[in-house]
């Protein structure tokens, strides 16, 4: 089974949303967008467990805390369309089967049989949440049922829940207690899956009456405890409130559960202790490896999962999203990190956006200038932390892109008052590769409602810089064709002949590009041919970055510096 689309209605702090799925998926968007309401709002309709929660739903669930108007109550509705049934899935839910259309992202309501022997067309089945307040009641109910046919209104079950094997791990929340024995902990669904019931509740309960504490004569626990006893007997009769006395327990299965915790080394030493004592890391790690043993024992399992990321090293990382995914029928993560992000092709990664209560997700496209098998790892890497930002710079070579993003930075060393780094702007930065390709990107992440910045060399060709200035926000034209003019035309003589000297010194300065002489001796026009054949020689190494770095405020080049301001200006204002 596999999550098609998603429909919330007045949920949280969604007024309206719709998210299409494309197979395994990975949620973006800035913080609060509503990436874990959506999960929430999924395991509403398909958490087996999630209705017997009491109340199922509170005030705080309905958008803007408006349960009840004029009209009466206001509903929460969720539904959320199932596809990729298997046969036995189409026999059990014969009577409930829908069709959707891939091509037209939609249902198939009605037309010829044939229709249905389309491709793109297939049987899924459709499920509603519906939460309300109830006025008689003063409470807040909570029920879900099949959408066809509409006039049955057939209960959804616990049972077709777990036909569905919907598990949802919420960031963090999940490693405090994964290996206790706590109902919904994922060491209990597993006991579940493989239907174990553990049969030590009744010698550990027997154990523990029997076990004495604080038994001594002389324990002062005991004297306050007989103390206790006697002044109770003021009021009561003499065989009430008898015998008081301590016990590790309440000696019931339910506080068992909350109790028992696994233990484990705490490093080369035999000493153990309870297992939320490792480092984080090691518990994220070990959580997401009991849910991989979860989806090999459901064998088709529908995962959720807030940013598998966290205190996670990036290889990690990596290697759970794809265990995950290939032991899953479906797992849908949200994420914050590229690492995560350039695992997913463009049509697997759904960025969210919400705006006044309404939620738009639909699965991303390449850019129209990106082939598929062009999406090499490198540019996968950008791409995706570009997605992630909420404003993108993009340059049109590697040396511009690593010598604003160190422009900045040092600058906002050098003057914090007035620069900012990229960092802190939120900005990040995309090598688009060539001046002709900056409108492309520019648009393509100003259409996913980004913030877009270009920079770029002065433009020869005016149809290309009315594309830019159309498709991006801001736009930061260079006086010079070449970014190697630039640095070599505003930047101080005496701070290039120090670079020069500085990588003589260190035996960095190529052979094939032979000095004569002290650069400190040489003609401003030599050092500035030099410099530009070593910056051509090494370009895309970051060696315009490294002159930067040792310019002082009065030294820096004036474009860059007033490109630099430009930007924290705006930014500032947005």
């Amino acid at each position: 089974m596999k999550l098609i689309k998603i429909s919330i209605s007045n949920f949280r702090g969604i007024n309206h949303a719709e998210v299409l799925l494309s197979g395994h998926t990975v949620l973006i968007g800035d913080n609060n967008t509503g990436k874990s309401t959506v999960l929430e709002a999924v395991d509403l309709v398909l958490g087996p467990d999630r209705l017997s929660r009491m109340p199922v739903i509170n005030e705080h669930d309905f958008f803007e805390g408006i349960y009840l108007n004029q009209d009466g109550p206001v509903p929460i509705e969720i539904e959320i369309i199932i596809g990729a049934l298997s046969q036995e899935q189409k026999r059990k839910f014969m009577n409930n089967l829908e069709f959707w259309n891939h091509d037209t992202l939609s249902l198939v309501e009605s037309g010829p049989l044939d229709l249905l022997d389309d491709i793109a067309v297939e049987e899924v089945i459709r499920v509603k949440f519906s939460g309300k307040y109830d006025i008689e009641e003063d409470d807040f109910t909570g029920e879900t049922f099949f959408c066809s046919p509409e006039e049955a209104k057939t209960r959804f079950t616990k049972s077709d829940k777990r036909d569905c094997g919907f598990l949802y791990l919420r960031a963090l929340r999940t490693g405090t207690r994964a290996l206790s024995l706590e109902r919904g902990s994922l060491l209990d669904i597993i006991l579940r899956i493989q239907e174990l019931r553990p049969q030590m509740w009744e010698s550990i309960l027997k154990q523990l009456r029997e076990t004495e504490v604080n038994s001594g004569a002389e324990d002062e626990v005991n004297k306050i405890l007989s103390s206790v006893q006697k002044s109770l007997k003021q009021f009561v009769p003499t065989d009430w409130g008898s015998e008081p006395h301590l016990r590790v327990s309440n000696l019931t299965r339910e506080h068992l559960r909350k109790t028992l915790v696994v233990f484990m080394s705490s490093g080369s030493g035999n000493y153990h202790v309870p297992f939320s004592h490792q480092g984080t890391g090691t518990i994220n790690t070990m959580v997401l490896a009991l849910l991989s043993m979860i989806a090999e024992l459901k064998q088709s399992v529908i995962f959720a999962m807030e940013e598998p990321e966290i205190a996670i090293p990036p290889y990690t990382q990596k290697r759970i999203v794809n265990s995950i995914r290939n032991q899953s029928a479906q797992a849908i993560f949200t994420s914050h990190s590229p690492f995560v992000l350039e695992e997913f092709s463009p049509e697997q990664i759904v960025l969210l956006e919400r705006k006044k209560g309404i939620m738009k997700g639909m699965p991303l496209t390449f850019p129209s200038n990106i082939k598929p098998k062009a999406y090499s790892k490198e540019f996968r890497m950008r791409f995706s932390e570009s997605l992630l930002a909420k404003r993108v710079l993009i340059a049109e070579g590697d040396t511009e892109a690593s010598a604003y993003n160190a422009a900045a930075r040092c600058l906002s060393e050098l003057d914090p008052q007035n620069y900012s780094s990229f960092e802190a702007m939120g900005i990040s930065v995309f090598n688009a590769e060539s001046e002709n390709s900056i409108p492309i990107f520019a648009k393509y992440f100003s259409e996913l409602g980004k913030t877009t910045i270009a920079v770029c060399d002065k433009q020869s060709d005016a149809a290309n810089l009315k594309a830019i200035t159309e498709s991006a926000g801001y736009v930061y034209e260079s006086a010079y064709k070449g970014f190697e003019n630039l640095i070599l035309t505003e930047t101080p003589i005496s701070v290039l002949k120090k670079y020069i000297t500085e990588l003589v010194s260190e035996q960095k300065w190529p052979q094939h590009l032979k000095l004569d002489g002290s650069p400190e001796d040489m003609e401003e026009e030599v050092v500035k041919s030099k410099l530009f054949d070593y910056l051509k020689w090494q370009k895309a190494s970051g060696s315009a970055a490294d002159i930067l770095a040792l310019c002082t405020l009065a030294e820096f080049p004036a474009t860059l510096r007033d490109a630099v301001k430009g930007i924290t200006d705006t930014i500032d204002l947005i």
